[in-house]
């Protein structure tokens, strides 16, 4: 094995492991805390959702870049490899999607009381499961779509397909699946992210009018302490930091992959590290306190 090989394994392995102990942990207090309680919070629910989504990506992509980076090809047939995709982009639309609504969730609850907020206040919490059930069920259909249109596709030309490992993610070049893929998923997460940035700056506003209004209570009571208001400012930006970074350069660098018919080593490789990043980080991000700022001044 060369060195470069064990280096990248070592960093898929390493990626992988702690990801989703991070992610299966935080998604089984969640779990195990309703049904003790039969009961759970919205943002928990949708957490719940983020930290599946997290756990599928990391578990599909990271058992197969970690394998393919160990020269491990014959552990895995065709339909495995392809499997494995499958699963990966399913997780990766709905942590996109999932990261959007949370996003919108917060901004929704820490809005200024007018009956337009408290109208979606009370009516949110009541279709965010319905919502989310039926995301999972729309990118299980979509991405049905790609692995059928291409085996269609191959079977009509008659192709022998001979499969290795280290090709199993090679992106395949046709310009219908293309348009496709960019109308329903890369268009999409394209606009999630925008409402994710728009979200996160509104609550941002939000929190600093708010402690500019009440800043003479928090010196007289609290000194020299930090503002709850300060923390979730801070909590917030370090979430949309790390979604926006990472998603959004490994989305350039994939699309940049699409685009190259001969991508190097490295450059795949890093594209696949930067693309886990934000599943691995996510639970350590999106704890118990930073996930549910104790905005009870509001």
């Amino acid at each position: 094995m060369d060195l470069k090989d064990l280096i990248i394994g070592t960093v898929f392995l390493f990626q992988s492991t702690v990801g989703i102990l991070g992610n299966f942990s935080l998604l089984t207090s969640y779990l195990f805390n309703y049904y003790s309680k039969h009961t759970i919070k919205t943002t928990n629910l949708i957490l719940t959702h983020l930290f599946t989504a997290n756990f599928l990506i990391l578990l599909s992509k990271g058992l197969l870049h970690t394998m393919q980076t160990f020269g491990l090809k014959g552990f895995i047939n065709d339909f495995g490899c392809k499997f494995l995709l499958y699963i990966q982009r399913l997780g990766r639309n709905m942590s996109i999607s999932t990261t959007c609504f949370l996003s919108v969730f917060q901004a929704i609850t820490i809005s200024p009381r007018t009956s337009f907020s408290m109208s979606l206040k009370l009516k949110s919490p009541n279709h965010i499961g319905l919502f989310t059930s039926l995301w999972w069920i729309l990118y299980m259909a979509l991405n049905l779509i790609f692995p059928v249109y291409m085996y269609n596709k191959e079977n009509r030309k008659n192709l022998t397909h001979k499969n290795h490992f280290k090709h199993c993610s090679t992106v395949v070049h046709d310009d219908f699946i293309s348009s496709l893929y960019t109308a329903f998923i890369v268009l999409p997460e394209i606009l999630f992210s925008f409402i994710i940035i728009w979200s996160s700056s509104s609550m941002v506003v939000v929190l600093y009018m708010h402690r500019q209004s009440i800043q003479h209570i928090h010196s007289i009571n609290i000194g020299s302490r930090t503002s709850p208001e300060s923390r979730a400012t801070h909590r917030i930006l370090a979430l949309v930091s790390t979604f926006i970074g990472f998603y959004a350069l490994s989305s350039i660098l994939q699309g940049y992959i699409a685009l190259v018919y001969n991508p190097g080593w490295w450059l795949v490789n890093i594209t696949a590290i930067i693309s886990i990043c934000f599943p691995t980080l996510g639970p350590f991000v999106m704890n118990h306190d930073s996930t549910r700022p104790r905005l009870s001044f509001l």
